[in-house]
């Protein structure tokens, strides 16, 4: 009597969480990013991109029957790691979202994937998260991302300096985990190619006044200046007060820095400036860049088309499952981001759901030419942004 009991509670269960879920045909994902903070200028455009990818598979008819999609957007602020942990939370436990799209920096998804997403069974998919710590975390397989990790980006931007003749620079990078991992891969990369970094200092965002750490980083005799931090804080901060104190002319950024917000403010002022952020010119990217422009989404900045294709692999995942239950998304995640199947781009969501839900395979490519590696990230590309007539330019694709 008392199995059957429990047998009937535990059905109970199971129906009352897919009611929540299905009573009124819609299944809820988690758009995690940080709308506020130092990259609040970036995050727009990121979460438009992957609600755009939500909006299209839900209006197409095809997933799992007609159920319908919705976006719920959390606030991971960035660099508060209770704050982001609190979000995601509500996301699961109040909003009852089967996925998450996020968060944005690196330090505020370890805390998110640590505490919340990998013990709930929630996958997790981050288009901006680049810490190199990321790929060793303990996620039980639910974690993803759709950026390259920096250790890559460390490398390319090595190379590129050291091309431009460029053998002797400071360094002074947000301190935080984005920050630390990006400073160790540029470091090790720029001194094996024969560059030398004459200083190495972390700075905080938030301060109303980089005078001290502009001044200190000058001291060291550099011409150039590695600005490793982001638009909306502590980086432009250091680059203000090296413009206005006449230390430092050229600045060499990476993907936390790229963005129509420092140019605006700064303009030609950083002409000859240069940097990278992920991002290609393949024919998935063309098309992603055709789709995100009609849709009224800027492709001058960074992880959108990731952010994109994050929301475009939970959908899929869960098609091919032919259910939103959160552990089979996560099985399904990696057989429809790799070979073998028909490839289904940016803009194909439609054809994918109908490939999937007739049983058959697909090779997600998406907007950033996706290939998960064993742990579920990508190898990726960058591009090389230099700023001409106080814009960023894309010039070169490595």
């Amino acid at each position: 009597m008392k199995n059957y009991l429990k047998i009937i509670v535990s059905f109970a269960v199971v129906m009352s969480f897919t009611s929540v879920c299905f009573a009124a045909g819609t299944v809820n994902i988690g758009v995690l990013q940080g709308f506020t903070g130092p990259i609040e200028s970036l995050t727009p455009p990121m979460a438009a991109s992957a609600e755009l990818a939500i909006k299209e598979a839900s209006d197409s008819g095809v997933f799992l029957g007609g159920t319908k999609i919705k976006a719920i957007r959390g606030d991971s602020t960035c660099v508060d790691a209770a704050a982001a942990t609190a979000a995601a939370e509500r996301l699961i436990s109040s909003e009852k979202v089967v996925a998450i799209v996020g968060p944005s920096c690196s330090g505020a998804t370890t805390a998110v994937v640590n505490n919340v997403s990998a013990p709930n069974g929630i996958t997790t998919i981050s288009s901006s998260a680049t810490s190199p710590a990321l790929s060793m975390i303990k996620d039980n397989g639910y974690f993803f991302r759709t950026a390259p990790s920096d250790a890559r980006q460390g490398q390319v931007l090595a190379k590129i300096t050291i091309n431009k003749g460029i053998k002797k620079v400071a360094l002074t990078y947000t301190n935080n985990d984005y920050g630390k991992g990006l400073s160790e891969s540029f470091g090790k990369a720029y001194k094996k190619l024969g560059g030398k970094i004459l200083m190495t200092a972390a700075h905080e965002d938030g301060k109303a006044d980089y005078s001290a750490d502009v001044a200190a980083l000058s001291a060291s005799g550099a011409k150039d200046l590695v600005v490793f931090g982001y638009l909306d804080q502590g980086g432009k901060g250091i680059v203000q007060a090296s413009l206005d104190s006449g230390a430092f002319s050229r600045f060499i950024f990476a993907d936390g820095m790229i963005g129509s917000a420092l140019t605006k403010d700064l303009g030609k002022d950083l002409n000859g400036s240069f940097g990278t952020m992920p991002g290609g010119e393949s024919v998935a990217t063309k098309k992603w860049k055709k789709i995100a422009t009609s849709a009224g989404i800027a492709t001058d900045g960074p992880f959108r088309g990731g952010s994109y294709d994050a929301a475009a692999l939970i959908i899929l995942a869960a098609q091919a499952g032919n259910s939103a239950d959160k552990t089979s998304i996560q099985k399904h995640v990696m057989s429809v981001a790799n070979a073998p199947g028909v490839k289904i781009f940016a803009g194909e969501l439609k054809k994918g759901l109908e490939i999937l839900a007739k049983g058959g395979e697909i090779d997600y490519v998406g907007a950033t030419d996706i290939e998960f590696s064993k742990i579920g990230e990508v190898f990726g590309t960058y591009q090389e942004m230099e700023i001409i007539n106080g814009k960023f330019v894309s010039v070169k694709v490595h």
